[in-house]
């Protein structure tokens, strides 16, 4: 497993970064409304949906989608070559249809790697060097059995449905890891703005900052270990003060498909698996335990029939099992099919018309992608994910250039149902040591700007859970 020890990222990212922040957030493409009527009309969204899938950079995604600041190309072939030290020469992006990938390491020295001081040419370097015995397959410092795959990305051909919700909605083409590191620390930051490693509970003035290691969690690694103590405060802890209903959504491991492939619409089939804890945080927060509230913590299943019936709570987040996250060497299809689903249950019931849909990735996974960082603090921002809005009120086909990160999230909901109140030490009730209040960066974009609340809902875009792709299973499938 990669080292816990603490580095700085911000070091490694060019000071230039910043300007392009400023200009990136100046030029968000057909904004129109102004802030009043946006903070009027976000009041029209009642139901806040986040789902979460794993490990896929933006160029890996949506590098070739048109207009998006997509991998530099000219006469439709990339002009970017990154070393490849093993084979003594350089490697371009490519276009791979396998339905599994391989991806790279994605912790803190992998993203420093990467970025290489932001010449965004270490990527096959960093695959090269990852560890080649790995225990577990969701550890952030695994080698790649082939490194050149972190070049690869995928175009419409195999991702018809993600490419037909940007076409419809919108796609975030700046939305950050909001830290350096991999699916914990990511994860972390999505309920609570911080990755932190605790020696007392009830204590939050003894967490530290932890970019890369944070307490894991007892099944991590197949290490047997005690819970990890999370003493910080999370959002759900002003949720809960404002007597705000939110329900976090675990998929249980499942078979990456259904039974019958002849059905047009299903569930993937359970195997009693349980979804690793680095990608469920919650039930270790003091705050979850102290409010009574892990029963908020609870199956997709239950996601499902609260979608169908309109009874989902203000602020939902929904993690998948592995075997559907995407992350590699999980396949792709059974992710995009996972992922329809949710969004074709969503649309089919009472809460479609009232509700944002906000689908991210956690990380990078490895991946190559073209755009620096943008600086804001000693953890971030990571590497660009892919990040879509799907909505009723989301604009159609709008490209944001905004700079986002998962920050975005925390603070949509903080300004719809909390009143703008942040998770800010001076002022949320419950002080801990965090090194700063992300939701105010400066860098950071509004997500308010993706949405046109003048407009009539629009209908449900109901897709195919198993579209027609390209897409070349792996043996194993």
């Amino acid at each position: 497993m990669t080292t816990t020890k603490s580095y700085s990222f911000a070091a490694g990212i060019a000071l230039a970064a910043l300007a392009v922040a400023g200009f990136l957030n100046a030029q968000t493409t057909n904004d129109n409304g102004n802030d009043h009527d946006r903070e009027r009309g976000i009041h029209k969204i009642k139901h806040v949906i986040v789902i979460m899938q794993e490990n896929r950079s933006f160029d890996s995604y949506f590098g070739t989608y048109p207009g998006a600041d997509g991998i530099p190309m000219q006469d439709g072939e990339p002009t970017v070559c990154l070393p490849d030290p093993n084979a003594g020469r350089c490697v371009r992006p490519f276009h791979n249809s396998n339905d599994s990938n391989f991806g790279g390491p994605h912790g803190v020295v992998a993203a420093i790697a990467d970025v290489d001081r932001g010449k965004m040419d270490g990527f096959i370097r960093a695959a090269e060097a990852g560890s080649p015995n790995c225990s577990d397959p969701n550890d952030p410092g695994c080698s790649s059995p082939s490194p050149r795959d972190v070049m690869g990305y995928h175009d419409r051909r195999e991702i018809p449905n993600y490419w037909s919700y940007a076409a419809n909605f919108v796609l975030q083409d700046h939305m950050f890891e909001p830290n350096a590191s991999w699916s914990l620390p990511a994860h972390l930051f999505q309920v609570s703005e911080w990755s932190a490693n605790c020696t007392q509970h009830d204590n939050p003035f003894s967490c530290t900052n932890a970019l890369q290691g944070p307490g894991l969690p007892p099944d991590f690694g197949n290490v047997k270990r005690p819970d990890p103590i999370y003493a910080w405060t999370d959002l759900t802890y002003l949720l809960h003060q404002r007597g705000v209903s939110w329900g976090y959504y675990v998929l249980e491991g499942t078979e990456p498909d259904c039974r019958d492939d002849e059905r047009e619409e299903c569930l993937p089939v359970p195997q009693n698996a349980k979804t690793p804890g680095i990608w469920n945080p919650l039930p270790f927060f003091d705050t979850v335990k102290e409010d009574g509230e892990l029963d908020n913590i609870q199956s997709v299943d239950n996601f499902l029939k609260q979608a169908e019936s309109g009874t989902l709570p203000a602020v939902s987040w929904i993690v998948p099992s592995n075997e559907v996250s995407e992350h590699p060497p999980n396949p792709v299809s059974a992710g995009q099919t996972y992922v329809t689903h949710l969004i074709n249950a969503v649309m089919k019931g009472p809460n479609w018309k009232d509700c944002a849909i906000f689908l991210v990735w956690d990380d990078w996974g490895g991946f190559y992608d073209h755009v620096v960082p943008v600086s804001v603090d000693q953890n971030g921002y990571g590497l660009r994910v892919p990040g879509l809005v799907i909505s009723p009120y989301a604009k159609r086909g709008f490209i944001d250039h905004q700079v986002l990160s998962f920050d975005a999230y925390v603070k949509f909901i903080e300004d719809r149902f909390l009143d703008g109140q942040r998770l800010d030490p001076a002022t949320d009730g419950r002080p801990d040591p965090r090194p700063d209040v992300r939701e105010n960066a400066f860098q950071l974009g509004d997500l308010r700007r993706d949405f046109d609340f003048d407009r009539r809902p629009r209908e449900p875009l109901l897709l195919p859970e198993h579209p027609v792709t390209d897409l070349i299973p792996s043996p194993a499938q």
